[in-house]
C-alpha cells in the first residue's frame, strides 16, 4: 500500500528541483547557399555546366573534381550566384515535341534541346535562374517564347530543361525563379 504513492512522490520532488542554467546556444552560421543537381543517366559534366550557366571548370572546383567523369546519381553542387535577384514563385510547366522547329514568339526556331523557356512578360534574351523547390535542383534558361497560357502557371520550359531539374514526367513542378545578370 505505502509503495503505490512512492511514483507520485518522486514525480513531485523532481518537478521541484532546481533547473541547472544553460547557456543558450551560439548561433549556427549560415551554410552558403548552393545550387544542386543530381546527375542523370548521360548527362555528362559539360551538360551539368550548361544547366548552371557556368564553366566546367569552376563546376569541377566547386565539387573537388578531378576529371570530367560523373556518374548517375552523383550530387552535384554550385555556389548561388551572388547577382541573382529573387523575381517569383509559382508552378512550372514544359512544352516541346509538338512545337520543335515552330518559331517562337521572338522569331527563332523552338528546340526542344535548348535551354530556353517562354514567360508571359520577362524580355526576350532575360537568364532566368529556376530552382525546383520540393527538390532544391536548378538549371538556367534564356527567355525567348511567350506563354504559358494555362491560369496558375508562371513558367514554361523547353523539354530539356524540364528534364534537367527532373519535371519532364510529373509535367508540372512548383519553382522559384531568380534573374540572372
Amino acid at each position: 500500500m505505502r509503495l503505490r504513492g512512492l511514483p507520485f512522490l518522486l514525480l513531485f520532488l523532481a518537478a521541484c528541483a532546481p533547473v541547472p542554467k544553460t547557456e543558450p546556444a551560439p548561433p549556427r552560421p549560415q551554410s552558403p547557399k548552393v545550387l544542386l543537381h543530381v546527375v542523370r543517366p548521360g548527362e555528362t559534366l559539360y551538360r551539368v555546366a550548361l544547366y548552371f550557366g557556368t564553366s566546367v571548370e569552376a563546376l569541377m572546383s566547386a565539387n573537388g573534381l578531378t576529371s570530367t567523369r560523373i556518374h548517375p546519381g552523383q550530387r552535384l553542387i554550385f555556389p548561388w550566384p551572388k547577382a541573382a535577384r529573387f523575381y517569383e514563385r509559382g508552378t512550372a510547366s514544359w512544352y516541346g515535341p509538338g512545337f520543335h522547329g515552330r518559331r517562337t514568339a521572338s522569331g527563332e526556331r523552338f528546340d526542344q534541346e535548348a535551354l530556353t523557356a517562354a514567360h508571359p512578360h520577362l524580355p526576350f534574351g532575360t537568364r532566368v535562374l529556376v530552382r525546383r523547390k520540393d527538390t532544391g535542383e536548378v538549371v538556367v534558361v534564356r527567355i525567348n517564347d511567350r506563354g504559358p497560357f494555362k491560369k496558375g502557371r508562371i513558367i514554361d520550359l523547353s523539354y530539356a530543361a524540364a528534364r534537367a531539374i527532373g519535371m519532364d514526367r510529373s509535367g508540372t513542378a512548383p519553382v522559384a525563379l531568380y534573374l540572372l545578370p
